[in-house]
C-alpha cells in the first residue's frame, strides 16, 4: 500500500536539465490546476524550510567517494543544511547505509555505479546541479591503478558532468602535487602525487570552472594518518622508522572537518568557481617533533618504559622487508598502510603556494592541531585503565611550530 501512495504523490520537476522530487500536496508540482502553483519552478523557488536537515536549500549534490574519511564528514554537513544528496556507491549497499541518516527522509538517495561505466555516472549526475568528486586511491590494486582513478576516472566524471548540464564541479586533489615529483625512496617518486597533478589538468580541460581542493594529510576518526603511525605494523617493535629520522620533513596536517567545511562554503559561493584552494592545518611541524609528541600522547615513549626511538630506514633494514611483504601479500588492503608508495609520499614536505587561497579565505576557522590530536588518539593510549583526572600523568608538551629559514635574496 505504501508503494502505491509513493508512486501517486511524487512528481518529477524538470527545468534546464534539472529534476527534483516534489510532493503533489504542496506547491512543488507543475502538474496541478491550482492557481497558486508556480509554473516551471527554479531551484531557488523550491527552497523550503528554515535551513536545517528537514529543509531543502535548493542544492542537489552528487558526491562521488562518499564512503571515505572526508566523504562521511562532508555528507553529514551537507545534509545538515538541507542539501538533497545522491550518493553513488560500488559494492554492497550495506556498506553505505549509515549515510542515510545524514539527511531527512527522502533527502539521501543511493545509486550503484562503476567508475568505468559512463551510463551509471550519467544516472548519478542527471538530476544534480553540483557534483563533488572525492574518489581517490592511496595504493594501487590489480583493478585500479593511480592513472585509472585519478586521471581517467576524474576526467570521465568531469566530462559527463559538463554534458549533463551540471552547474558546479568540486574536485579534491592533494597538496604537493607534482607531475615529476622528486624521488625519496622510489626511483620515480610518488605515483600518487604525479597522477593527482595530471588529474587536475584533465578536469580543468573538461570542466574549466571546476573548483579544486588540495588537502594535506587529514586526521580524524578512522583516518590514515594517526592510525598509520599508531599501528603496530608501522612500528618496528617500539621504534618508528622515518626517512632521515624525520628531521628534514615538514608536515602541516589538517582536521578533516575543516576540509569538509571548506568544501561546503565553496559550494555555496559561486565566486569560488575555477579556483584552487589549499587545505592545510594552521601550524607546520617538523615530522620528527610531531612523532615525538604523538608517541608521548600515546604513552609509548621512554617515560612509560617503552623503548621509543626514531630511526632511519637504513638503520632498521627489516622495515624494508615489511614494505616488500605488504606490497606482495596484501596489495588490496595493506595492514598499517605500510607500502612503498605511502612511505615515499610520507616524507614529501608540505609546501604552500602563496599565490593560492586557503581554507581561511573560505571563512573556515582552522582547528588547532595540538588541541584536537590528543582527543583523536585518546582510545589508542596505553594504560587506559588509569584515570587522568587525578593528575597522575602530565600532559605532553605540544611540538614547536616549524619556522622556515629566511629566503635568500640575490641582488
Amino acid at each position: 500500500m505504501s508503494v502505491r501512495v509513493f508512486n501517486t504523490n511524487v512528481k518529477v520537476l524538470r527545468n534546464r536539465n534539472l529534476s527534483l522530487a516534489g510532493c503533489s500536496t504542496s506547491h512543488y508540482s507543475t502538474e496541478s490546476s491550482e492557481p497558486h502553483v508556480i509554473k516551471n519552478p527554479s531551484l531557488s523557488q523550491l527552497k523550503r524550510g528554515t535551513g536545517g536537515r528537514s529543509s531543502f536549500n535548493g542544492v542537489v549534490a552528487t558526491v562521488f567517494g562518499a564512503t571515505g574519511l572526508l566523504g562521511a564528514n562532508l555528507v553529514n554537513k551537507l545534509g545538515k543544511i538541507g542539501t538533497q544528496l545522491i550518493i553513488p556507491y560500488r559494492g554492497d549497499a550495506y556498506f553505505i547505509r549509515e549515510l542515510k541518516l545524514a539527511g531527512d527522509l527522502g533527502q539521501v538517495l543511493f545509486q550503484p555505479y562503476h567508475l568505468n561505466d559512463e551510463d551509471s555516472i550519467r544516472k548519478a549526475v542527471k538530476y544534480s546541479n553540483v557534483v563533488i568528486n572525492l574518489v581517490g586511491r592511496d595504493w594501487e590494486t590489480k583493478n585500479f591503478k593511480f592513472n585509472d582513478v585519478h586521471v581517467e576516472g576524474a576526467k570521465r566524471i568531469a566530462r559527463i558532468s559538463r554534458e549533463m548540464g551540471v552547474e558546479r564541479l568540486i574536485h579534491v586533489s592533494a597538496l604537493n602535487v607534482d607531475p615529476l615529483p622528486a624521488p625519496i625512496y622510489l626511483k620515480k617518486g610518488s605515483g600518487f602525487l604525479a597522477s593527482k597533478k595530471v588529474g587536475e589538468q584533465v578536469v580543468r580541460d573538461e570542466f574549466p570552472d571546476a573548483t579544486i581542493f588540495r588537502p594535506s594529510d587529514m586526521y580524524g576518526q578512522g583516518d590514515r594518518f594517526l592510525l598509520m603511525y599508531s599501528h603496530a605494523w608501522r612500528r618496528s617493535q617500539q621504534q618508528i622508522v622515518l626517512w632521515k629520522k624525520g628531521e628534514q620533513t615538514v608536515k602541516q596536517p589538517v582536521a578533516v572537518a575543516d576540509v569538509a567545511y571548506g568544501i561546503v562554503n565553496a559550494m555555496l559561493d559561486k565566486s569560488t568557481s575555477g579556483k584552487i584552494y589549499q587545505a592545510a592545518g594552521p601550524t607546520p611541524y617538523l615530522l620528527s617533533d610531531l612523532m615525538d609528541w604523538i608517541f608521548a600522547v600515546l604513552r609509548r615513549d621512554r617515560k612509560f618504559n617503552f623503548d621509543y626511538k626514531r630511526t632511519g630506514i637504513y638503520e632498521n633494514p627489516q622495515y624494508l622487508l615489511k614494505m616488500w611483504l605488504t606490497d606482495k601479500l596484501c596489495p588490496s588492503w595493506p595492514p598499517g598502510y605500510v607500502t612503498a608508495e605511502r612511505f615515499e609520499r610520507e616524507f614529501v614536505s608540505d609546501v604552500l603556494d602563496e599565490r593560492l587561497p586557503t581554507l581561511e579565505d573560505l571563512g573556515v576557522k582552522l582547528t588547532k592541531t595540538e588541541e584536537n590530536i590528543p582527543y583523536e588518539l585518546r582510545f589508542l593510549r596505553a594504560f587506559q585503565s588509569y584515570m587522568d583526572t587525578i593528575g597522575e600523568f602530565e600532559t605532553p608538551v605540544p611540538p614547536p611550530a616549524y619556522i622556515a629559514p629566511p629566503k635568500r635574496i640575490f641582488t
